[in-house]
């Protein structure tokens, strides 16, 4: 059984450019994520799946830095640049991450796709329910679903986010095709942002970083933040923006 994650990456975001190239004291914010993530116990491989943008070298040359791999694709069918990144080297299950999330939690990785297995859940993740904090979103999905929505996704939204097509679809949001299972949160921390999407979100992270460091488990960076909610300078915005935004 092969288990790959793939993450995200590129330059061109608009609301915040080259966001993952940003540093934090001595390291972007794409090699504490690409770090964090290899701490993983289950995780057999790890892809960045980025673009041919100008530019997209440095995140190659960091991928590469960190022992992953590095995959060029489409800048907006993103769908397709994640099912091409695995297509053909026999993965059996693909976890689904994004690299604006720096702090992404290797335990928790660990603990949705075990999560999937015992379940043999077609799509398993801990957002079917968002009460994780903005930042620690992990999806788990068998590379038969990926290649179902591939083959099916129609939607600029589909395409461009990866998954809406397979969660629209399981038997948790009322779909037929797709068995979906829900990680559940200890607790409804739904209002922590711990992602980087705007300079807010990044006056955020270098605050919360340079206090507790890179290797901290969600939950203490999140009670942390509770701890300190004058430091929030991020709190008011809306979550999943660039998906709803899509949707119009």
């Amino acid at each position: 059984m092969k288990i790959v994650a793939i993450t995200q990456a590129r330059v061109g975001s608009t609301r915040l450019p080259a966001k993952v190239l940003k540093r934090i004291q001595d390291k972007t914010l794409l090699q504490i994520h690409l770090e964090r993530i290899l701490k993983s116990k289950l995780i057999d491989d790890l892809i960045v799946a980025t673009t041919h943008e100008t530019g997209v070298d440095q995140i190659c040359q960091i991928t590469e830095l960190v022992g992953a791999k590095c995959f060029k694709g489409s800048t907006d069918d993103v769908l397709d640049r994640f099912y091409q990144s695995v297509k053909g080297f026999g993965v059996d299950w693909v976890i689904r991450l994004t690299s604006d999330c720096p702090l992404i939690d290797p335990d928790l990785i660990d603990e949705v796709v075990n999560l999937a297995l015992e379940s043999d859940a077609d799509y398993c993740a801990n957002i079917l329910i968002e009460n994780f904090p903005d930042g620690q979103d992990i999806e788990v999905f068998k590379m038969s679903a990926l290649e179902r929505a591939w083959r099916e996704a129609t939607s600029k939204s589909d395409r461009e986010h990866v998954t809406p097509y397979i969660r629209s679809n399981t038997d948790f949001k009322g779909g037929n095709i797709f068995k979906g299972v829900n990680y559940n949160a200890p607790s409804n921390f739904n209002k922590i942002r711990m992602t980087v999407d705007e300079p807010a979100d990044f006056e955020m992270m270098a605050w919360l970083i340079e206090s507790l460091g890179t290797g901290k488990s969600w939950l203490e960076y999140t009670e942390f933040m509770l701890q300190n909610p004058d430091h929030l300078v991020n709190a008011d915005i809306i979550r999943n923006e660039g998906y709803l935004k899509s949707k119009d």
